[in-house]
């Protein structure tokens, strides 16, 4: 088995790709490593895999001096060239696409950046699957594309036609696309709609990292929507572990699939997707006061509106998941906040 993973200097990339390559498998990891947040944050994870930041030229690969079975390249899904040439040469079976453009707030300062990365590169990304005849294609959707429902839990069953950011809207033309390509050229897809990720190594624009680092600093957290809002809240280890799961679980067309009562979720071609969540909603003020224990420090507060983009609640249906798997995500908040932070201390030599 031999596997592509896209984003793999990114936070789920970083985890995924870790775990798979102390596995035993062969992974080769690209990303473009952008200035989006700190780009050291991005070099110390490849560091952890044995990439040395400074070697690194782009679309020449880097032997990991840690881990035998990976390779990194650094590469921007646009490059279509360079794309295409790093699947002829792997010869993958299998690819993870979790590359993107990330961030709700940030698709209304610069739309293009969303174009440019969840549109046309997982453009490239689908013609490169379907030239190189990759076995399955697992990507990462959103639970943004549930947008303004507000039927709970959300479940794929779900009309998912209003969203309210252009993250959103991407990450929905990411699951149109893709069955486009499963059902014109049998390429097995799986969309994965991830849900408030959350734990080591997280990315600052999080609200976990965010609230962490102001509270360790002295300074107020924004809290939006005046605290009125609750999230699915999914740990790392959690969203990885569902990904190994479904990763030899290749989407079969579904011969009970009815074109006058659709369901969104399956298809009469090799598509599927899935809500990874914790099943679990919890009320952001509880979120604030879980970080505040943890910390032992009671945080200064700012409340604000509702934020462009944002939605009130998230909870995910994982019924699908479960009965395809066996797995149900189930770390619980406390858990995993105690985790962020050993590691947000340890990584920022906080002594405090």
């Amino acid at each position: 088995m031999s596997i592509l993973i896209t984003g793999t200097a990114g936070f789920i990339g970083f985890h995924l790709s870790r775990r798979l390559i102390q596995e035993g498998k062969r992974v080769v990891g690209i990303d473009i490593i952008n200035n989006y947040y700190d780009i050291n944050l991005k070099y110390g994870r490849l560091k952890e895999k044995g990439i040395d930041h400074s070697k690194i030229e782009y679309g020449l690969a880097q032997e990991s001096s840690v881990y035998p079975n990976y390779t990194f390249i650094k590469c921007d899904l646009n490059d279509h060239e360079t794309l295409q040439n790093i699947f002829m040469e792997y010869k993958f079976t299998r690819v993870i696409n979790l590359a993107a453009q990330a961030g709700v707030r940030y698709s209304l300062e610069n739309p293009r950046a969303y174009i440019d990365s969840n549109i046309s590169g997982f453009a490239n990304i689908l013609e490169c699957c379907r030239n190189n005849k990759i076995r399955h294609l697992i990507y990462a959707s959103s639970s943004s594309v549930y947008g303004l429902n507000k039927l709970m839990p959300f479940s794929t069953s779900h009309n998912v036609d209003h969203p309210i950011s252009l993250y959103a809207a991407s990450k929905k033309s990411n699951e149109l696309m893709a069955h486009t390509y499963s059902h014109l050229f049998g390429l097995s897809t799986t969309g994965l709609r991830f849900f408030t990720v959350y734990g080591p190594w997280g990315r600052p624009d999080m609200a976990l990292f965010i609230f962490t680092k102001a509270i360790l600093e002295g300074k107020p957290i924004q809290i939006n929507n005046n605290g009125n809002m609750s999230r699915d809240f999914t740990y790392v280890d959690d969203i990885v572990e569902s990904i190994i799961s479904l990763l030899d679980k290749e989407p079969q067309p579904d011969p009970g699939w009815n074109g006058l009562d659709p369901d969104p979720a399956t298809s009469p071609a090799p598509y599927r997707i899935y809500n990874i969540g914790n099943n679990s909603p919890v009320k952001l003020m509880d979120f604030v006061r879980a970080i505040e224990k943890e910390m032992g420090k009671e945080a200064k507060k700012e409340y604000l509106p509702m934020q462009a983009g944002d939605v009130e609640a998230t909870w995910a249906n994982v019924d699908d998941l479960i009965n395809i798997t066996g797995f149900r995500p189930a770390t619980p908040i406390e858990k995993g906040i105690r985790n962020f932070i050993a590691w947000y201390k340890s990584f920022y030599s906080v002594n405090k």
